[in-house]
């Protein structure tokens, strides 16, 4: 590892039924426990933004959520949106049938906009793969174009699809990336034991809303 566990994690709260009262001891328990950021739906950038104060946690959104099926100019006018409420990083979801269909230059489009605009508000962008819905030469295009349009990492999975990170899709987004972009695994991942398989595969962040457990948890 190349820092401290707890600096690896997104603390992630993303389901659609959490209030804000949820949301507040989200971005409590990331204050106490110092993690990269909060991962949190767009709704709550600003209040994020607003408890992070004086923090080096980052407040983190995710854009065309959870299917990547929007229009690239709703993504980009989402992106800045979030920034302008105080985002910090975003992770946006890639056109996912575009890409099965062998459509990459639209694909790379849709990330290079975002890209753009998040660069444009000081931003870090995270593209989202889903891959369990790809097969691994997919996941290897997918990682390319997110490179080629200027992403500065590639996700695994937002959680929200049949299945999550995999050792497997790490290791092989690694590989493709080398150490040029970050990788971030999320998705299933709930014990140390699985936080710490994935940083050795690879990944340089991991998105959890288990993070709490995650960094407590005895070795």
């Amino acid at each position: 590892m190349t820092k401290p566990l707890n600096k690896y994690l997104d603390h992630t709260i993303l389901k659609p039924e959490a209030t804000e009262d949820q949301v507040r001891t989200a971005i409590a328990e990331a204050k106490q426990y110092d993690f990269a950021s909060v991962c949190i739906n767009p709704y709550w950038v600003k209040l994020t933004h607003q408890e992070l104060s004086g923090t080096d946690v980052n407040a983190c959104t995710v854009i065309g959520f959870p299917l990547g099926a929007t229009t690239t100019a709703s993504k980009v006018a989402e992106s800045q949106q979030a920034l302008a409420d105080g985002a910090d990083e975003l992770d946006m979801v890639i056109n996912i049938g575009e890409l099965k269909a062998g459509h990459t230059a639209a694909v790379q489009a849709d990330i290079q906009a975002v890209a753009e605009a998040t660069h444009a508000g000081h931003g870090l962008l995270k593209v989202i793969i889903e891959a369990v819905l790809l097969t691994d030469d997919e996941k290897v295009t997918a990682c390319r174009l997110a490179e080629a349009a200027g992403a500065d990492y590639v996700k695994t999975s937002t959680g929200f699809a049949s299945g999550g990170a995999t050792v497997h899709d790490v290791q092989l987004m690694r590989q493709t990336v080398g150490e040029r972009l970050g990788v971030k695994a999320a998705g299933g991942i709930h014990t140390k034991a699985d936080a710490l398989a994935m940083i050795n595969a690879g990944a340089s962040r991991i998105g959890a809303s288990a993070s709490v457990a995650i960094v407590t948890a005895k070795d």
